[in-house]
C-alpha cells in the first residue's frame, strides 16, 4: 500500500500531513504527487471528493522556498469558499515548513489583502476578478511564480472566465509549471492545455459512472405545489445527520429556508448575494455542525468539503446532468456513505433520463413512481 514516505517530501511536510492525520495518499494523490514534483505539466481529471486539493498542495508546499518571501505558486479557483477553503488547507500542509498561504477574492476590503502580500505569501489563492483587479493596479508580483494551478477548471468556464483565464496565464510570461484539475473536460479546457501547456501529462480517474458506489440516488414524484411537504416528510423520515438543500435561485434558497425554520431548527441558507463575512460565518458554522440543514445555491456544489453531509435534497433539478453530479459530490466523498434524493415534477421528468446516463444507475423512487404516461426513460 502506497505511504506518503514514498513521495520523498520534506519532513515538515510529513510531520504535518501526520498531525492532520492523513493515513495514506487517495488515488489522485499517488497519481499527481510524482508527476508535479518532476515539475511536469499536468491534467488530472476526477470526481469531486477525491483528494485533489491535497494532490496539489502537498508537493507545492514542499517545494516552496521559505527564505524566498514572494508568490512562488498561484491557485486560481472560481468561487470566495473555495479560495478559502483551498488556503486553510495548504496553510495546514506547509505550516510546520513555515509556507505563508494566503486567498484573495472579492467581497473584501482590498487594501488589507495587499498588505498582507507585502508581509510575504509563499502560496496565493485567488479568484479570477480579484487576481485581474490586482494586476491591473499593480498590486501583485507575479514574476516569481513557479507554479500555475487551475482548480475546477471547468466550473470557471461555465461561469464565463474564460478570457479572464486566458489572460491570467499570458501574464506569466515567464517559463513555469501549469497544472490544471477539472471533473469534466469541455472543448475549451483542451483549447487551454494546447496553448499553454508544456506535454501535459495525463491522469484520469473518471469512469463511466460519474458516481461513487458510496453514494445512494433516490427521487420522488410530486406536484410543484407539494415540493415543501414534500421536503419536510423526507426529512422527517430519512433523519439526516447533515444535509444540504440545493435550490435553483436567491430567491428559492431564502424561501425554502424560511419554510424548514419554521418547522425544524438548525436551518440557515448560503448564496451569492450575502456578503463575504456572512458567507463566510455560515460556511465554517455549517463546517463544525453548528449548522444541520443548509439550503444554498450552486455556490456550495463545487470543491468545498463538507465532511459530515450525510444526505443532500435537489429541491428543484436542473437542465444539466453535470450540474447534479457536482450537487450530488458534497455527500459521499471519499467513499463514505451518502444520499442523493431529488424532487421530481412532471416538468423535470425529461431531466431525469440524462441524469441516469450520467451516473449509470437505474432509477429508484421513494414512494409512488409517476404514472406510466408520464415517464420518460
Amino acid at each position: 500500500m502506497p505511504s506518503f514516505t514514498d513521495f520523498d517530501l520534506d519532513p515538515a511536510i510529513l510531520k504535518a500531513l501526520e498531525k492532520m492525520d492523513f493515513k495514506e495518499p487517495l488515488p489522485i494523490q499517488v497519481e499527481a504527487i510524482p508527476l508535479i514534483k518532476q515539475k511536469r505539466d499536468l491534467i488530472a481529471l476526477a470526481q469531486t471528493g477525491s483528494g485533489k486539493t491535497g494532490a496539489c498542495a502537498i508537493p507545492i508546499c514542499d517545494r516552496v522556498d521559505i527564505s524566498r518571501q514572494v508568490v512562488q505558486a498561484l491557485i486560481v479557483v472560481p468561487t470566495r469558499e473555495l479560495a478559502l477553503q483551498y488556503a486553510t488547507e495548504t496553510q495546514k500542509i506547509g505550516n510546520e515548513k513555515g509556507v505563508k498561504a494566503f486567498a484573495v477574492y472579492g467581497g473584501e476590503d482590498a487594501s488589507l489583502q495587499q498588505s498582507k502580500l507585502r508581509h510575504g505569501v509563499h502560496v496565493l489563492v485567488a479568484t479570477p476578478g480579484r487576481l485581474i483587479d490586482f494586476i491591473y493596479s499593480r498590486m501583485i508580483d507575479l514574476s516569481h511564480v513557479e507554479t500555475l494551478i487551475l482548480d475546477e477548471a471547468d466550473e470557471m468556464l461555465s461561469m464565463g472566465f474564460y478570457d479572464d483565464l486566458e489572460f491570467i496565464i499570458q501574464c506569466l510570461i515567464h517559463d513555469h509549471q501549469t497544472l490544471l484539475f477539472s471533473a469534466t473536460m469541455p472543448p475549451q479546457i483542451r483549447n487551454i492545455a494546447k496553448r499553454h501547456m508544456k506535454d501535459p501529462q495525463e491522469v484520469t480517474l473518471i469512469h463511466e459512472n460519474a458516481s461513487p458506489q458510496s453514494l445512494e440516488h433516490r427521487f420522488v414524484y410530486c406536484r410543484h405545489q407539494e415540493r415543501d411537504n414534500v421536503l419536510l416528510k423526507l426529512i422527517e423520515q430519512l433523519n439526516p445527520q447533515q444535509a444540504l438543500v440545493f435550490c435553483r435561485s436567491r430567491h428559492q434558497c431564502e424561501n425554502v429556508c424560511r419554510m424548514l425554520q419554521k418547522q425544524i431548527g438548525g436551518v440557515d441558507y448560503l448564496h451569492a448575494g450575502l456578503n463575504q463575512d456572512v458567507r463566510t460565518i455560515i460556511t465554517s458554522k455549517f463546517r463544525t455542525g453548528r449548522i444541520r440543514f443548509l439550503v444554498a445555491t450552486d455556490v456550495a456544489a463545487r470543491g468545498l468539503d463538507f465532511s459530515g453531509v450525510t444526505h443532500v435534497f435537489l429541491y428543484h433539478l436542473d437542465e444539466d446532468p453535470d450540474a447534479y453530479v457536482h450537487r450530488s459530490g458534497r455527500t459521499g466523498r471519499r467513499d463514505r456513505v451518502g444520499m442523493v434524493v431529488s424532487l421530481v415534477t412532471s416538468r423535470e421528468l425529461h431531466v431525469v433520463k440524462g441524469i441516469l446516463s450520467r451516473i449509470n444507475r437505474p432509477i429508484e423512487w421513494i414512494g409512488d413512481p409517476p404514472p406510466t404516461d408520464n415517464r420518460r426513460f
